[in-house]
């Protein structure tokens, strides 16, 4: 019988410096970052509330990779965009949309590692190859994502076709424009995100 592991605590003091309960030792930003590229789970708790932190913590790790030169990951487009996400109606289903996206972007990076090393080898693949694979991959992850919510949302056809909308929009009308709108706006999202993907 095998017993799932649990994650380690670390424990941030007032002072800022973090606790790691596992080894009995002060750890850093840096430490954690390593951590989590080891696969080794853990949760951060205030020492004083008790409060669960591991996400604002997870975020400081990530504005210090972003800072240094040469690290950053996170085109501004697309930091300008999550900005606006913020507040908006349709800021539930971003995490959804991100989380699914990273997950099948990891499940397949050993094909995208072979692709990369395949392109910039002597004699290899046309540069423009690897770009495309990426376009190829977040069309994907879009059509994913609109069948996802569609499980969440059975009224909005993950890919509706022109008979299906009509037959819709007589089916609801009755109901206002609610529903009509709520289309529009995922529509008006996956446009956007998909342009940022193409780097516009």
């Amino acid at each position: 019988m095998t017993t799932e592991k649990k994650p380690i605590t670390i424990k941030k003091y007032a002072n800022r410096r973090l606790y790691n309960t596992s080894s009995s030792s002060y750890v850093t930003l840096e430490d954690l970052g390593k951590m989590v590229k080891d696969g080794d789970d853990f949760v951060v708790i205030d020492a004083k509330t008790s409060e669960d932190i591991t996400r604002s913590v997870l975020a400081q790790i990530i504005f210090e990779q972003e800072a240094k030169e040469g690290q950053s990951m996170l085109p501004i487009a697309f930091l300008r965009q999550l900005i606006r996400f913020y507040g908006d109606s349709m800021q539930m289903v971003v995490p959804s949309f991100l989380e699914m996206s990273l997950s099948r972007f990891t499940e397949d990076q050993q094909k995208m590692r072979e692709q990369i090393q395949t392109t910039f080898t002597a004699g290899g693949l046309p540069g423009n190859q690897m770009f495309e694979a990426l376009e190829e991959q977040t069309r994907k992850n879009m059509q994913m994502f609109s069948q996802a919510i569609s499980v969440f949302t059975p009224f909005i056809p993950a890919a509706p076709v022109a008979e299906d909308v009509a037959v819709s929009e007589k089916s609801t009308s009755a109901q206002g424009g609610d529903l009509d709108e709520l289309k529009k706006q995922i529509a008006d999202m996956q446009r956007k995100l998909e342009g940022l993907a193409r780097g516009s």
